[in-house]
């Protein structure tokens, strides 16, 4: 049974004793009886010829977690409002992360209709690196849901309603806490399907770009706040074809005066 898989084995040991109770025995027995020895699991050198490359045997209980319990029926990308497709209605954002060394990031958004984009700064908190992670204990990374969550609040409660209709998202754990953020400035939140980066396209355009100013294999976290601004405002000045060769921050500006003076109107 050289080469067999612990699932080819235990199959064929069922059905060659289909009446020794002994021989019956899962995949998952074998595979904990290759990973036991001297209870540290495989050496180094055996786990070079496996696929993964682990030592240890993952619980059976991880793999049942689920990687998007944050990702509700309601949020999906089939629930976004049907007006977002044709990029006509300003106010519906794409969003992601850049992230660079020792879990440093920043959060990257773009307006799909005026291209408009705009850089978050994500500081990793207070002891990063000096106390040591606790299981469901604060996140000290700049990204963790809650330090995102406040971030994105802090950019999007600047501007008028009618700009920030929507988000989506892809489904990384540092949006878990997008009920708060709907809560808190009535934001809805979406999120795109998995390995679906298309469905962000603007978006990943917009990383793109960035990462000339923010290489991978970097220290995001050495750009301060008023150097993502100037990237942003770099990256908001080049006039694209699209827009009729305006530049997004001159179409991103005919949106908001808009917005001014239809609220202008509607209380006078």
């Amino acid at each position: 049974m050289t080469g067999w898989s612990p699932q080819q084995i235990a199959k064929r040991l069922s059905m060659e004793f289909p009446d020794d109770l002994s021989m019956r025995i899962s995949h998952e027995a074998i595979y904990q009886a290759l990973y036991v020895p001297g209870r540290g699991g495989l050496v180094r050198e055996q786990s070079w010829h496996l696929r993964r490359g682990r030592t240890k045997r993952m619980p059976r209980a991880r793999t049942r977690q689920q990687a998007w319990a944050h990702v509700t029926d309601a949020t999906t990308l089939k629930k976004r409002p049907s007006e977002r497709q044709d990029r006509k209605v300003a106010g519906h954002w794409e969003g992601d992360l850049i992230i660079g060394l020792n879990r440093s990031a920043i959060a990257t958004l773009i307006d799909r209709t005026t291209r408009f984009a705009m850089l978050v700064h994500l500081p990793r908190q207070t002891g990063y690196g000096l106390i040591k992670p606790k299981k469901n204990g604060p996140a000290l990374a700049g990204y963790g849901a809650v330090t995102t969550k406040n971030a994105l609040v802090r950019t999007f409660e600047v501007l008028p309603p009618s700009l920030r209709r929507s988000l989506t998202w892809d489904r990384g754990k540092e949006m878990s806490a997008h009920a708060l953020l709907t809560r808190e400035i009535g934001l809805p939140v979406y999120f795109a399907d998995a390995k679906s980066p298309w469905q962000r396209g603007s978006n990943e355009h917009l990383n793109g770009l960035l990462r000339q100013y923010f290489p991978k294999g970097t220290d995001i976290s050495r750009w301060t706040t008023r150097e993502l601004q100037a990237v942003a405002d770099t990256i908001n000045n080049r006039p694209r074809g699209i827009l009729g060769w305006r530049t997004p921050t001159e179409a991103f500006a005919d949106q908001l005066r808009s917005s001014q003076e239809t609220t202008v109107a509607s209380t006078g």
